[in-house]
C-alpha cells in the first residue's frame, strides 16, 4: 500500500510540476509577442556592395549610432537614402538586386535603425519612422509624424512632442503616456554586412 502511495505522489507532483511548466511557458510568451509588430515591412540592404559609411555606422555595436532610412528618387533612379543621428547623410543608388527586391519600409516609407547602449551583448533595433500616437494609416488625407532623431538617441515627434528612446525599445520617456515605438525583427551581420529588417 505505501508504494502505491509513493508511486500516485510521483505521478500527481509530476503531473502538477508539469503543468506549471506550461504555465510558466505561456505566460512567458506573452509580452514578447507583443516586442514586434505584426505590420508588414521588408527590407534588405547588402552593404558589402553599397559601401555606405553612414548605413555602417548604425550597424556598428556600440556606436550609439541610429540611422533614417527612406527612399529617394533622382531622374527615374532609385535611391536608398542614410541620415545618422550624428549628422552625417548619404545616398545609395539601387544596383540590380535591390530593383528586383519589393521594399517596403514601414507604415510610411521610413525605418530607423541601430543598436540600443542599454544591454550587453547589445540589441540591434528596427523602428518604424512614424509616430505610433499621431500617424492614423486610415485618416484621409494621410498625414506623415516622422520622427527626428536625437545625438542622444531619442526620438522626438513635432506634433505631439513624446520622446522615445531608442536606446531602450522604444519606450516613452517625456510627454503624455502612449504607444511606444512599432518595433520590426532587424538584424545585421555587421558593418559592412547585410541589414535586414521585417
Amino acid at each position: 500500500m505505501v508504494e502505491w502511495l509513493k508511486r500516485a505522489a510521483r505521478t500527481s507532483v509530476g503531473r502538477l510540476a508539469a503543468a506549471a511548466v506550461s504555465c510558466l511557458a505561456v505566460v512567458a510568451c506573452v509580452d514578447t509577442q507583443n516586442e514586434f509588430t505584426s505590420r508588414h515591412c521588408y527590407l534588405v540592404i547588402d552593404n558589402a556592395t553599397h559601401q555606405d559609411a553612414t548605413l555602417a555606422s548604425a550597424m556598428t555595436p556600440y556606436s550609439g549610432v541610429f540611422v533614417t532610412i527612406t527612399l529617394a528618387n533622382h531622374g527615374g533612379a532609385q535611391y536608398f537614402r542614410f541620415q545618422s543621428n550624428q549628422q552625417t547623410s548619404s545616398e545609395s543608388i539601387f544596383n540590380a538586386i535591390d530593383q528586383r527586391r519589393s521594399q517596403m519600409l514601414g507604415m510610411n516609407d521610413g525605418l530607423i535603425v541601430g543598436y540600443g547602449l542599454l544591454s550587453d551583448p547589445p540589441v540591434f533595433y528596427g523602428y518604424d519612422r512614424e509616430c505610433p500616437n499621431c500617424y492614423d494609416d486610415s485618416r484621409v488625407p494621410l498625414r506623415s509624424y516622422a520622427l527626428q532623431v536625437g545625438a542622444n538617441g531619442m526620438a522626438t515627434c513635432r506634433n505631439c512632442q513624446r520622446q522615445y528612446d531608442l536606446n531602450n525599445g522604444g519606450i516613452v520617456v517625456a510627454g503624455d503616456a502612449g504607444q511606444k515605438l512599432i518595433r520590426y525583427r532587424a538584424a545585421t551581420t555587421g558593418p559592412f554586412g547585410v541589414l535586414s529588417v521585417n
